[in-house]
């Protein structure tokens, strides 16, 4: 039977992590959040000390950077950065913007480019991130662009940082969140778009269980 992939992109705070390994669960597919490697690639110079945004510097981090996708007993996808679980860390506020511009690199995406097409090749995927549908798989089954707006999901992301416990004033995280969908979308390499293929959802105003609904909607007619 044929693998079939999935592509979820969208800006940050869309929901696209939650609402793909949902998707994931309900499917029996693989769930990949390549938004999570970016991460901890960013956490990687961070550590270093290395300025994010000098592609030269990352790069040279990269052959000492071990980057491992794992699945735990619990069925969440866990992040090691050269042996260590760094799922959590790599969920600060302040790694987002490591992450963002670390994504930026041509030679940091090059370099992670195999890694992801490799684990759609030998799973049924539903794979989120940025360029998915554009670069990573332009091939894909079915792909989605999810939205909402920025003021939306400046709201989502204040109460998942409440309830994580490093809560954040939502005009500090909608003023970030604004600046990385700039960055995202500005950038020279893979930057942040709609594939002309893909259907665009936006979540602005589902909850959760309304924007699931929508993604299975999509999916069923794609594939059927």
């Amino acid at each position: 039977m044929k693998n079939v992939s999935i592509a979820i992109d969208g800006p940050s705070g869309a929901g696209k992590s939650t609402l793909a390994r949902a998707l994931a669960r309900e499917k029996g597919y693989l769930y990949v959040d390549t938004g999570a490697i970016y991460r901890t690639i960013g956490l990687s110079a961070r550590r270093a000390g290395a300025d994010p945004k000098d592609e030269a510097a990352v790069l040279a981090l990269l052959p000492d950077t071990h980057v491992e996708l794992r699945y735990g007993d619990d069925g969440l996808q866990h992040m090691l950065l050269n042996g260590e679980d760094v799922s959590q860390e790599i969920r600060l506020p302040e790694i987002s913007l490591y992450a963002s511009a670390v994504s930026a690199h041509p030679g940091v995406r090059a370099y992670l480019l195999d890694m992801q097409r490799e684990l759609a090749r030998t799973n049924s995927v539903v794979m989120d991130g940025r360029d998915i549908g554009t670069v990573v798989l332009p091939e894909a089954d079915v792909k989605i662009f999810l939205t909402a707006s920025a003021q939306e999901r400046a709201r989502r992301r204040c109460r998942e940082l409440e309830q994580r416990g490093t809560p954040e004033p939502e005009e500090t995280v909608l003023r970030e969140i604004v600046q990385r969908d700039w960055d995202d979308t500005h950038r020279a390499a893979a930057p942040l778009r709609r594939a002309e293929d893909a259907v665009e959802v936006d979540t602005t105003q589902l909850d959760f269980q309304g924007s699931l609904d929508a993604l299975l909607r999509v999916i069923g007619e794609k594939l059927k």
